[in-house]
């Protein structure tokens, strides 16, 4: 299975905040779509992540500075990203060896979606499941 495949079930649609906006604004989006990681994007350029652990990170070191530190400030810049035509073992590879949980992915450049490790495990799962399912019925003389 391919990672264009996920990012077909899954939607293309990917949550993004401008890179001025305040780590409270990120905040609060994440909590209204009620997820993990954020895209920073300005002008349809993947500028950068920002994620809950980045979120908790500076409200642990400094509380008062969520309403005024912009995305831009914590966001992560190196972003581990993945191509649609990637496959899904490989996905995971990456994200296990960057230790990353939210993986963008790109098509000839331009995101095309983003993937979790959630949603690549529970690909991997049902591709072994329908390969037992196969090897069941082979071997039991179905196939």
């Amino acid at each position: 299975m391919l990672m264009r495949d996920i990012v077909s079930k899954k939607g293309s649609s990917v949550v993004t905040v401008a890179p001025d906006a305040t780590v409270v604004e990120v905040a609060q989006v994440l909590v209204q779509h009620a997820i993990g990681s954020v895209l920073i994007v300005q002008q349809g350029e993947l500028l950068g992540i920002l994620t809950e652990r980045d979120v908790l990170r500076l409200a642990a070191r400094d509380p008062w500075a969520l309403g005024t530190t912009r995305a831009k400030e914590i966001m992560s810049t190196d972003v581990v990203v993945g191509l649609v035509d990637d496959e899904v073992a490989y996905g995971l590879a990456i994200m296990t060896n960057n230790r990353v949980r939210h993986l963008p992915v790109l098509d000839r450049g331009r995101l095309a979606g983003i993937v979790s490790i959630g949603d690549l495990v529970n690909a991997s799962l049902t591709d072994l499941q329908a390969e037992v399912h196969w090897l069941r019925d082979y071997v039991q003389g179905g196939g």
